[in-house]
């Protein structure tokens, strides 16, 4: 597909864009010397190890092996096309292609089923939109939603609608446009009768709230009934285009405030995030009726480290808040609880308070993630009571002694002192035992060692010497045109040992000879095979002198070449074995000869 687009546009493209620019809409990325870090989209991570070059424009993750250039980049985490990424580039870039291709605008080559349910869904949020806000027939659900304190701005900006008292107008309305009523079942659109086959809405005279994905995508829906009717919340069942646990709503208009701000307001429903967001808290997001799973927080911090949850102040909700804050902390984000008073949830606050108050007393004045454990850990007790009182002092110092920061320690401890009246000398005393009493239980041991897994990891770094001067000859040659026709003279006619290496010289020595200069995100996109591409930029990444001398040069040549004669020695070490198995000596004794000059070769 790349060969209906001229290769100058493709230049172009890569000319007029930054891959870090590209990529820091995808990944939190935080400067480190000349390199730019951040967590990898590729695999699950606690610890940084994905890398930016913006000097190379190319990328690379040290733990999973994923490496590119932008355009790589693109067509493996949208699953799109090589053109599909270049028409999304040149859109930023204004390049005009000059190419009879449209991009989705969804930034994603999906089956014509699931396109099909994408337009389906798409062409009833504009019209729920347009009945609640235009026609007779949803005037009574405006007026509703309006003296419920929703506003016309919220309205629009959240594109909510109405669905008719109807039983079969979205089948006829779809059906009418050709799309077929199997998709539209399988969409979550419309339910089918058993007993008859025919079909009929799964909406009906309800408010409609849209639940869009990452890029604004509407995916789903979410109906609340206008009075008492049950359930009170109906939603879309999960499809192929809408999985709850990868869902945060708001998270396609959240997303550039969160990046502003870098911080996330976590929600626990989508009437929360906008009574927020009405308040000026744009940064809001929400689970879709579900707890927190690892796929949202793995979306989370690759935008934001820092999280404030606001839960209901309920005791569900505390009890959420501290499951949910929990599995944040485990992979190293910063945590904050926004608390309200009277049981009230961030909707009724807000109606309650004002968006002043809320914004500046709740999101504003957030506990810390210790400061809400000592509120937490305090319900259901009576501490005038002695016993009750004693157990949560024991409670809370176990809580202290898991936090590693020296000043958090000493202010925590001298908080618990000052309300108990206790001599800080007693706590830390106390705070030792317990460190104690936590090393005994283990006695004393660090956790047991994964044998296989260092086993695994030291047979990454010890590579053999001939793979490392093949590693180190590729770096160096990508990095100067003369030098990778020098490699080419000195060995003579022979090839590299690794396969993939004498593949990438191959490349490397066709794109030479087009391209006078090396450009390592233009010989990424000159490279047909995505492995090989991985295995360039992680050699690009490598840490090598600037210059390459004379001697380091005969000396990775003779590595290369030495493997060489180390396999053809072992071949006669065979040979030799074998005529002396059949008492051939002579033959044996001209094999040997060969193998000592072999071997003073070396």
């Amino acid at each position: 597909m790349a060969e209906r687009i001229a290769e100058e546009k493709i230049n172009q493209i890569r000319q007029s864009v930054d891959i870090v620019e590209i990529i820091s809409e995808y990944v939190q990325l935080k400067k480190q010397g000349r390199n730019y870090f951040g967590l990898c989209p590729f695999h699950g991570e606690n610890s940084p190890s994905f890398s930016v070059s913006t000097d190379k424009q190319i990328f690379h993750c040290f733990g999973c092996g994923a490496g590119g250039n932008v355009f790589s980049f693109l067509m493996e985490l949208e699953g799109i096309s090589f053109l599909e990424a270049a028409v999304k580039l040149a859109e930023k870039a204004n390049v005009d292609l000059q190419v009879n291709f449209s991009a989705s605008g969804k930034g994603k080559s999906v089956s014509p089923e699931v396109q099909s349910m994408l337009d389906a869904h798409e062409l009833l949020r504009k019209f729920y939109h347009h009945l609640l806000v235009n026609t007779k027939d949803g005037q009574h659900a405006l007026e509703y939603l309006l003296n419920r304190g929703f506003t016309r701005e919220s309205i629009d900006k959240f594109q909510i609608g109405y669905s008719l008292n109807s039983w079969d107008f979205v089948y006829k309305f779809l059906t009418k446009r050709d799309f077929s009523p199997e998709i539209i079942e399988k969409a979550g659109l419309i339910i089918k009768r058993e007993r008859d086959g025919t079909y009929f809405d799964r909406f009906r005279d309800r408010i409609m709230f849209p639940i869009f994905d990452r890029n604004g995508n509407c995916i789903a829906f979410s109906g609340r009934s206008l009075g008492a009717d049950e359930p009170k919340y109906l939603n879309s069942p999960e499809t192929v285009i809408f999985n709850k646990s990868k869902i945060l709503y708001n998270f396609h208009l959240a997303k550039p405030s969160i990046r502003k701000l870098q911080q996330a307001v976590l929600f626990e429903g989508f009437a929360d995030v906008i009574a927020a967001d009405k308040s000026g808290v744009e940064n809001g997001i929400a689970t879709m009726g579900t707890s927190l799973t690892e796929e949202h927080i793995t979306l989370i911090r690759q935008n934001t480290e820092s999280i404030t949850i606001c839960f209901d102040s309920d005791k569900a909700g505390i009890e959420a808040a501290f499951r949910a804050g929990n599995m944040l902390i485990d992979v190293g984000c910063s945590v904050k609880v926004a608390m309200m008073s009277d049981g009230l949830d961030p909707d009724e606050y807000i109606k309650k308070n004002g968006p002043e108050k809320f914004r500046n007393e709740v999101i504003g004045a957030s506990h810390t993630w210790m400061a809400f454990k000592f509120l937490y850990f305090r319900r259901g007790k009576n501490l005038q009571l002695e016993g009750d009182r004693l157990a949560y002092i024991e409670t809370i110092l176990k809580e202290i002694s898991k936090l590693t920061k020296a000043v958090e320690k000493d202010h925590y401890l001298r908080q618990l002192a000052s309300e108990f009246s206790i001599s800080l000398d007693a706590l830390q005393q106390q705070l030792k035992q317990i460190f104690f009493t936590e090393k005994r239980k283990s006695n004393g041991q660090p956790p047991p060692i994964n044998k296989t897994s260092v086993r695994v990891k030291q047979d990454k770094k010890l590579k053999p010497a001939h793979y490392t001067a093949e590693r180190r000859l590729l770096a160096h040659m990508l990095r100067n045109r003369d030098t990778a026709y020098r490699v080419q003279d000195l060995l003579k006619g022979n090839t590299f040992n690794i396969d993939e290496h004498q593949a990438i010289i191959t490349y490397l020595i066709g794109f030479y000879e087009e391209h006078m200069k090396p450009d390592s995100s233009a010989f990424l996109t000159y490279i047909q095979d995505e492995n090989l591409r991985r295995i360039v930029a992680d050699i690009e990444m490598m840490s090598i002198n600037e210059e390459l001398s004379n001697q380091e040069l005969t000396d990775y040549i003779k590595q290369v070449l030495n493997y060489q004669k180390l396999l053809k020695i072992k071949e006669k070490e065979v040979e030799q074995k074998e005529a002396e198995r059949q008492s051939d000596f002579s033959k044996a004794a001209a094999i040997g000869n060969e193998i000592i000059q072999l071997r003073k070769s070396l």
